[in-house]
């Protein structure tokens, strides 16, 4: 990927994000203004990666990144209500970035990133879950629109189910595709 067509792509999901913004404002959807705007500053976690540990990403990388951000912000005006499969989809995709960056990690002081991956995902994917069904609950309660939907049980469990596999797409993958970041300094 030049340059060229990754600066494009990434301008490409900042508007998108605006969109997001924009339409959830126009909706009164707290919940799309609020993704929208976490979303768009998560957009710039790989320069923060970049800078804080001395390393380069491959543009691929920072792009995966950054539009796991936006299928999120992008779901909630709709597709996480609407199609059956987009659930999924972010949960795995976001969790194959944390997967990815404890992988790397772990690989580059010479551990097996096996476990780790696997217990760092499991754990803040239930803290999340858990996280979502208390900002429900208190916006609902407090007669606010929730910024995060809790679905209930099985949701939660589909979640979770979700992130262990984007666990283990990056423990069967993380070698090819995440040599760069775990090669020692």
């Amino acid at each position: 990927m030049t340059v060229s067509a990754e600066r494009t792509a990434q301008r490409g999901l900042r508007y998108t994000l605006l969109a997001v913004f924009v339409v959830g404002v126009r909706r009164r959807d707290p919940g799309a203004v609020v993704n929208a705007v976490v979303a768009a500053i998560g957009t710039c976690l790989p320069d923060l990666v970049e800078r804080a540990y001395d390393i380069e990403l491959r543009p691929w990388q920072r792009l995966y990144v950054r539009l796991g951000m936006v299928t999120h912000a992008v779901g909630m005006l709709g597709p996480y209500d609407d199609v059956w499969w987009w659930d999924h989809l972010t949960h795995t995709h976001s969790s194959s970035i944390l997967a990815g960056a404890v992988f790397a990690l772990s690989r580059h002081r010479g551990r097996d990133p096996g476990p780790r991956v696997v217990a760092v995902v499991a754990c803040l994917g239930l803290l999340w879950e858990l996280l979502e069904y208390a900002v429900h609950s208190a916006g609902t309660r407090l007669g606010f629109e929730p910024v995060l939907v809790s679905y209930g049980p099985k949701d939660t469990a589909l979640d979770l189910v979700f992130d262990l596999v984007g666990a283990l797409l990056v423990l069967a993958f993380g070698d090819r595709v995440l040599g760069d970041l775990a090669a020692d300094s």
